[in-house]
């Protein structure tokens, strides 16, 4: 990533976060040690030293064992979520109580915008060689602040699990930082047709402020019919 899409979305999380401020709503989540998406490198199951149901057999809800096995994209083949897409926010630490805060006060009307924002933004990368803001103008920067900004109906916080694993260094020297950490799960489904109707209604926003024109429009055309391809 430039230093032109860092500064970008730096500004843009600046942006959101003192929107929330101003209207009253800002909402302060405990500290764990890393947060990340769905995106982040899943933890290997042999590293497992505990979670919430060890005892039972098997320990882990099916969504899980497949996220840990094969990402979102295996989640989403189970079939009790056909119809559905599924995102995954994930937290870990050492400070329990705080990670069981966070999981418990995790709301899908509040919290999931950032991981729908997060998938859209990483899909708009995908359909660009370079980088969308090179492609789509102000369209990609009006966007994805609607994304952020925006209201995903039809959201459900569907479960929350947490597991202890044993971690490995960076760099390569897994024996040199060795930790046992918390990790917290929330899953969250939303209909596919409510997902997908706002995102149109996200792209027809950002399309009326920017009004792009040639090479860009029909960029931005060929991004609205295919969006949904590898979601």
């Amino acid at each position: 990533m430039d230093r032109k899409r860092k500064g970008a979305i730096l500004l843009l999380c600046i942006f959101i976060l003192f929107s929330c401020a101003a209207q009253g709503n800002l909402i302060v989540f405990p500290a764990p040690d890393k947060s990340s998406s769905e995106s982040g490198k899943p933890v290997e199951i042999g590293d497992i030293t505990d979670s919430r149901d060890m005892e039972k057999e098997p320990y882990l809800p099916d969504w899980l064992s497949a996220f840990l096995g094969g990402g979102i994209e295996a989640v989403e083949r189970i079939e009790a979520y056909a119809g559905s897409y599924l995102f995954i926010a994930v937290n870990q630490g050492v400070n329990f109580t705080s990670l069981s805060k966070w999981a418990g006060n995790f709301s899908a009307e509040h919290d999931f915008p950032l991981l729908a924002a997060e998938r859209i933004d990483r899909r708009m990368n995908v359909s660009n060689s370079m980088y969308p803001d090179e492609e789509y103008g102000i369209f990609y920067e009006t966007f994805v602040k609607n994304a952020y900004n925006g209201e995903y109906q039809d959201a459900v916080k569907e479960d929350t699990y947490w597991i202890k694993a044993v971690t490995g260094g960076s760099g390569g020297q897994e024996s040199a930082g060795l930790a046992e950490v918390f990790i917290f799960y929330v899953l969250v489904s939303i209909d596919t047709a409510a997902m997908q109707d706002a995102v149109f209604d996200f792209f027809s926003q950002a399309l009326a402020s920017s009004a792009p024109a040639g090479a860009q429009a029909a960029a931005i055309n060929r991004l609205r019919q295919n969006f949904f391809e590898g979601f």
